[in-house]
């Protein structure tokens, strides 16, 4: 895994979030049992990131969770560095305190050119091209169900 369990369950939030209207908020409860994520877990994580300004909270009986930006706009990078911070990207993947480009370890140009990669394709990769792409999916689900379904009555 690239990123912790933590930025995992934000950004099936934040794909939960991106389909909710404009002006309307959502119920951690729902979020979290649609999005299969504890919900005292996903709480936690949501307040997180309402409190570094990534989502509008309201309490009440129709409050909840928004977002604050539109999907097109919050990157997964966005979404990791808040929740985990980027240090572990940094590291040494030898755990040596001193590897650099000018001491460099044996794993340091491949790491260093992994790294680029995946904070490139973070950086790259919007909530709306998440969303996007589990849409199609589904969508190619139900299709195969339907022609499983079609095979078994034939």
């Amino acid at each position: 895994m690239i990123y912790s369990r933590s930025a995992e369950y934000a950004i099936r939030a934040f794909v939960y979030l991106a389909q909710v209207p404009e002006g309307k908020y959502a119920m951690v409860k729902n979020i979290a049992e649609e999005s299969e994520i504890p919900t005292h877990f996903l709480a936690k994580i949501l307040q997180q990131l309402a409190r570094k300004g990534f989502l509008r909270s309201s309490k009440g009986p129709t409050g909840g969770f928004a977002l604050r930006k539109s999907p097109d706009d919050i990157t997964l990078l966005e979404i990791v560095d808040a929740i985990d911070g980027l240090a572990e990207y940094e590291r040494c993947p030898s755990g040596i305190t001193e590897c650099n480009d000018e001491a460099p370890c044996g794993m340091h140009e491949s790491w260093k050119e992994l790294r680029s990669r995946i904070i490139g394709y973070l950086e790259g990769t919007t909530i709306s091209d998440v969303a996007r792409s589990l849409q199609q999916k589904r969508e190619a689900l139900a299709k195969l169900a339907k022609k499983r379904r079609a095979a078994k009555k034939n």
